[in-house]
Protein backbone atom coordinates (compact mmCIF):
# COMPACT_ATOMS: atom_id res chain seq x y z
CA UNK A 1 0.00 0.00 0.00
CA UNK A 2 1.32 3.61 -0.75
CA UNK A 3 2.07 5.94 2.32
CA UNK A 4 -0.43 8.66 2.49
CA UNK A 5 2.56 11.13 2.54
CA UNK A 6 3.72 10.08 -0.88
CA UNK A 7 3.85 11.84 -4.18
CA UNK A 8 2.69 10.40 -7.70
CA UNK A 9 3.11 11.85 -11.18
CA UNK A 10 3.04 9.71 -14.34
CA UNK A 11 6.75 10.30 -14.95
CA UNK A 12 8.27 10.09 -11.30
CA UNK A 13 7.01 8.42 -8.11
CA UNK A 14 8.49 10.06 -4.80
CA UNK A 15 8.27 8.96 -1.02
CA UNK A 16 9.12 10.77 1.44
CA UNK A 17 9.10 8.46 4.49
CA UNK A 18 10.51 9.16 7.87
CA UNK A 19 11.90 5.55 8.18
CA UNK A 20 13.91 5.83 5.10
CA UNK A 21 15.77 8.07 2.42
CA UNK A 22 13.74 9.89 -0.12
CA UNK A 23 13.40 7.33 -2.82
CA UNK A 24 12.16 8.17 -6.44
CA UNK A 25 10.94 5.87 -8.87
CA UNK A 26 10.84 6.50 -12.23
CA UNK A 27 8.90 5.06 -14.84
CA UNK A 28 9.19 4.98 -18.62
CA UNK A 29 6.19 7.12 -19.83
CA UNK A 30 5.80 4.14 -23.24
CA UNK A 31 4.88 1.30 -20.44
CA UNK A 32 1.15 1.12 -20.29
CA UNK A 33 1.14 -1.26 -17.24
CA UNK A 34 -0.30 -0.61 -14.02
CA UNK A 35 1.60 1.39 -11.43
CA UNK A 36 2.96 3.45 -12.99
CA UNK A 37 5.51 1.25 -14.50
CA UNK A 38 6.80 -0.83 -12.00
CA UNK A 39 4.91 -3.84 -12.84
CA UNK A 40 8.00 -5.91 -12.70
CA UNK A 41 8.09 -6.74 -16.33
CA UNK A 42 11.62 -5.44 -17.62
CA UNK A 43 13.89 -5.66 -20.43
CA UNK A 44 14.26 -4.39 -24.07
CA UNK A 45 11.17 -4.24 -26.04
CA UNK A 46 11.39 -6.41 -29.23
CA UNK A 47 10.77 -3.85 -31.31
CA UNK A 48 14.06 -2.06 -30.12
CA UNK A 49 15.84 -4.90 -30.52
CA UNK A 50 15.36 -5.61 -34.17
CA UNK A 51 16.05 -2.19 -34.96
CA UNK A 52 19.26 -2.27 -33.13
CA UNK A 53 20.08 -5.54 -34.87
CA UNK A 54 19.16 -4.16 -37.90
CA UNK A 55 21.27 -0.61 -38.08
CA UNK A 56 24.26 -3.24 -36.97
CA UNK A 57 23.61 -5.80 -39.63
CA UNK A 58 23.30 -2.63 -42.06
CA UNK A 59 26.46 -1.27 -41.17
CA UNK A 60 28.70 -4.21 -41.24
CA UNK A 61 26.66 -5.68 -44.18
CA UNK A 62 27.92 -1.87 -46.22
CA UNK A 63 31.74 -2.19 -44.51
CA UNK A 64 31.93 -5.84 -46.38
CA UNK A 65 30.33 -4.82 -49.74
CA UNK A 66 32.88 -1.82 -49.79
CA UNK A 67 35.90 -4.05 -48.83
CA UNK A 68 34.73 -6.52 -51.75
CA UNK A 69 34.60 -3.43 -54.39
CA UNK A 70 36.94 -0.93 -53.85
CA UNK A 71 40.08 -3.51 -52.50
CA UNK A 72 42.91 -4.86 -55.22
CA UNK A 73 42.56 -9.00 -55.58
CA UNK A 74 45.73 -8.86 -54.19
CA UNK A 75 45.21 -7.91 -50.90
CA UNK A 76 41.76 -10.17 -50.53
CA UNK A 77 43.96 -13.15 -51.73
CA UNK A 78 47.00 -11.88 -49.20
CA UNK A 79 44.47 -12.38 -46.36
CA UNK A 80 42.83 -15.75 -47.43
CA UNK A 81 39.91 -14.55 -49.15
CA UNK A 82 39.37 -16.71 -52.44
CA UNK A 83 36.06 -16.73 -53.30
CA UNK A 84 33.78 -13.79 -53.77
CA UNK A 85 31.41 -12.87 -56.48
CA UNK A 86 32.61 -11.01 -59.89
CA UNK A 87 33.37 -7.39 -59.63
CA UNK A 88 30.48 -6.83 -62.47
CA UNK A 89 27.96 -6.61 -59.61
CA UNK A 90 29.51 -4.27 -57.43
CA UNK A 91 28.00 -2.13 -59.87
CA UNK A 92 25.53 -3.73 -61.43
CA UNK A 93 23.19 -4.61 -58.39
CA UNK A 94 23.45 -0.71 -57.67
CA UNK A 95 22.38 0.12 -60.59
CA UNK A 96 19.39 -2.39 -60.64
CA UNK A 97 18.03 -1.56 -57.84
CA UNK A 98 18.23 2.19 -58.58
CA UNK A 99 16.53 1.87 -61.72
CA UNK A 100 14.41 -0.23 -60.16
CA UNK A 101 12.92 2.55 -57.80
CA UNK A 102 12.37 5.03 -60.40
CA UNK A 103 10.39 2.39 -62.92
CA UNK A 104 8.68 1.56 -60.05
CA UNK A 105 7.83 5.58 -59.49
CA UNK A 106 7.44 6.48 -62.37
CA UNK A 107 4.68 3.45 -62.47
CA UNK A 108 2.79 4.21 -59.34
CA UNK A 109 2.38 8.09 -60.51
CA UNK A 110 1.28 6.09 -64.33
CA UNK A 111 -1.47 4.48 -61.95
CA UNK A 112 -2.84 7.68 -60.29
CA UNK A 113 -2.87 9.28 -63.69
CA UNK A 114 -4.92 6.62 -65.06
CA UNK A 115 -7.23 6.39 -61.73
CA UNK A 116 -8.47 9.73 -62.07
CA UNK A 117 -11.06 11.55 -64.04
CA UNK A 118 -9.68 13.84 -66.46
CA UNK A 119 -10.18 17.73 -65.32
CA UNK A 120 -13.63 18.41 -67.62
CA UNK A 121 -15.36 15.05 -66.00
CA UNK A 122 -18.11 16.28 -63.86
CA UNK A 123 -16.86 13.33 -61.56
CA UNK A 124 -14.10 15.75 -60.00
CA UNK A 125 -16.88 17.88 -59.17
CA UNK A 126 -19.94 15.31 -58.13
CA UNK A 127 -19.84 12.23 -56.28
CA UNK A 128 -22.46 9.74 -54.18
CA UNK A 129 -22.20 12.26 -51.51
CA UNK A 130 -23.23 15.71 -53.43
CA UNK A 131 -26.07 17.07 -53.50
CA UNK A 132 -28.79 17.64 -56.22
CA UNK A 133 -28.63 21.64 -57.28
CA UNK A 134 -31.89 23.31 -56.05
CA UNK A 135 -33.52 25.35 -58.97
CA UNK A 136 -32.44 28.86 -59.55
CA UNK A 137 -36.12 29.92 -60.55
CA UNK A 138 -37.70 31.98 -58.08
CA UNK A 139 -41.21 31.04 -56.48
CA UNK A 140 -44.26 31.99 -57.97
CA UNK A 141 -45.20 33.67 -54.31
CA UNK A 142 -41.99 36.10 -54.49
CA UNK A 143 -39.86 34.24 -51.70
CA UNK A 144 -36.26 36.20 -51.28
CA UNK A 145 -33.48 33.92 -52.20
CA UNK A 146 -30.53 33.94 -49.64
CA UNK A 147 -28.33 35.09 -52.40
CA UNK A 148 -28.66 37.11 -55.52
CA UNK A 149 -28.04 35.67 -59.01
CA UNK A 150 -24.74 36.24 -60.85
CA UNK A 151 -25.08 38.35 -63.39
CA UNK A 152 -22.30 41.20 -64.88
CA UNK A 153 -22.26 44.86 -64.11
CA UNK A 154 -21.86 47.40 -66.74
CA UNK A 155 -19.10 49.59 -66.69
CA UNK A 156 -21.89 52.78 -67.13
CA UNK A 157 -23.57 51.16 -64.05
CA UNK A 158 -20.35 51.08 -62.08
CA UNK A 159 -19.42 55.02 -62.83
CA UNK A 160 -23.00 55.68 -61.65
CA UNK A 161 -22.78 53.69 -58.08
CA UNK A 162 -19.26 55.01 -57.62
CA UNK A 163 -19.93 59.12 -58.54
CA UNK A 164 -23.57 59.21 -57.68
CA UNK A 165 -22.09 60.48 -53.98
CA UNK A 166 -19.73 62.75 -55.65
CA UNK A 167 -22.47 64.67 -57.83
Amino acid sequence: MADLRSVSSPRRILSFNKRRRATVFVSDPDDKASGFGLSGDHGPKTSEVYGFVGSITTVVATVIFFIWAYVPEPWLHSIGINYYPSRYWALAVPAYVMVTVVSALGFYIGLNFIATPPPNSLNTMFDEFSREPLSSTPSVEGDEQPIDPIFDIGINQINDLMFNDVK
